[in-house]
């Protein structure tokens, strides 16, 4: 696919993959970087031909400013932080990472689900403060706590990550609803529609991409269209939620909890509402929902073979 000189790679954000890559089949030149500025990212890719980047934003002005680039590897599912419009017109191939996740975000959400409807966080603050050791009886009521055999959950977005959440959740005895897409105006078979779903939502989870479709899908009418003891489960992307939204919604009791592990910027270095309160009905995990080490590993190898693929002259997760 390239001749001449070996093809120059360089990997803008290789701390964001914690663990070892499979070798390139094709001889290379390899130029790995930690973490990557913005302001850093033209002078890094200057003279490379492919371009290995999880979070950090490839722009047009910095496509202009390579001439040399004819690949991106993106080493995440999500690849909204390329300018596919810019590569598409220089002819560059993007790449992205497919179906890796399977178990680990499912997983993830599902443990989410559990600790929220069951109370952990509540009874176990309970239990730090001693007052099941002051408890009259053999065990302490404070919390109502919820099964999710037998309760409802609605999914927004039916691919592979909503379908293997369905799975699990199925075999734990949920009622499974897909919700059709926001504003349709038709339900297709086998979707239910979108408000629908909301209102009979035990635990809603969102698995859909972040686009200027789904921005704020979860808002505050949204919000009010669910039962009062309702959970929200975000493994997806921040900018799905209206973190300030959510935030009212759970100071005044008009949701049941959430579950989050994407917020709307991150790393949230200048702070976040959502992380300056202490709520027992309120989870935030760091964005790993996709870190088992299992996970990660099928990431990377995948992530080796787009390369290898585009390498020999063939195409494999082709984006653009």
């Amino acid at each position: 696919m390239l001749q001449g000189i070996l093809p120059r790679i360089v990997f803008l954000d290789r701390d964001s993959l914690p663990l070892t890559l499979l070798p390139l089949k094709a001889p290379h030149q390899w130029q790995e970087y930690a973490y990557t500025a913005l302001s850093e990212v033209a002078d890094r890719l200057m003279y490379a031909d492919i371009a290995i980047s999880n979070k950090v934003p490839i722009t047009a002005a910095t496509i202009a400013a390579c001439p040399d680039l004819k690949m991106i590897a993106v080493a995440a599912t999500g690849y909204n932080q390329i300018d596919l419009v810019a590569c598409k017109a220089r002819g560059i191939r993007v790449c992205n990472i497919r179906d890796y996740a399977l178990a680990g975000v499912p997983e993830h959400a599902l443990m989410l689900m559990l600790a929220l409807r069951r109370q952990l966080l509540a009874y176990r603050a309970d239990v730090e403060a001693g007052q099941w050791q002051q408890a009259q009886s053999f065990c302490h009521f404070s919390a109502p706590i919820h099964d999710l055999a037998g309760s409802t959950l609605a999914l927004i977005g039916s691919g592979a990550l909503g379908q293997a959440m369905a799975s699990l959740a199925r075999a734990l005895g949920m009622e499974v609803l897909f919700a059709e897409r926001k504003h349709a105006k038709e339900v297709r078979q086998g979707f239910v529609d979108f408000n629908e779903a909301l209102s009979r939502a035990d635990v809603l989870s969102l698995h859909c991409p972040f686009n200027v479709q789904t921005s704020n899908l979860i808002g505050q009418a949204e919000l009010a269209l669910m039962k009062k003891d309702a959970v929200l489960i975000n493994t997806a992307r921040g900018g799905l939620v209206d973190e300030v939204a959510l935030l009212h919604a759970l100071q005044t009791g008009q949701l049941g909890g959430a579950g989050l592990d994407v917020l709307i910027t991150e790393p949230p270095r200048n702070g976040n509402a959502l992380l300056d309160i202490s709520l027992p009905n309120l989870i935030i995990t760091p964005h790993i929902a996709w870190a088992g080490q299992f996970t990660m590993q099928q990431l990377a190898d995948q992530l080796i073979h787009n390369i290898d693929a585009f390498l020999a002259g063939e195409a494999k997760n082709v984006v653009v």
